[in-house]
């Protein structure tokens, strides 16, 4: 799967929690996931893309912030709808994580193995 794809199953989730820390707009979330997920790679239209999906199902809200020096910022924030998807997020991985563990370990197993037999 090509890098720049990498995270995009998960792009939500990462959006979620980088919210879950306080209200940001794009940009500041975007630059939140490259400082806090290794090599993240995601472009600035899939962020902004997944936030439109997101807003629309009611897992963040947004409000236009008019205040600052420069153009108008649409900040993100979190939803009792998106805490609550945070927790499938949380399942998923660690239904994930644990499959993955359990293809590690049995490649572990199956070295092993091999290097007994290779050494008789």
């Amino acid at each position: 799967m090509p890098a720049t794809h990498r995270h995009a199953r998960h792009l939500p989730a990462f959006i979620l929690l980088a919210l879950a820390e306080g209200p940001m707009h794009g940009h500041a979330i975007r630059a939140a996931l490259h400082e806090r997920i290794a090599d993240f790679k995601g472009d600035p239209g899939a962020i902004y893309r997944t936030l439109q999906a997101l807003e629309a199902a009611g897992e963040v809200s947004a409000r236009w912030d008019t205040g600052g020096r420069g153009p108008a910022r649409k900040v993100y924030t979190l939803t009792r709808t998106g805490w609550n998807r945070l927790g499938f997020w949380e399942e998923d991985i660690r239904r994930r994580l644990g499959f993955l563990q359990s293809f590690l370990d049995r490649l572990a197993q199956v070295r092993s193995q091999k290097a007994g037999r290779s050494r008789s």
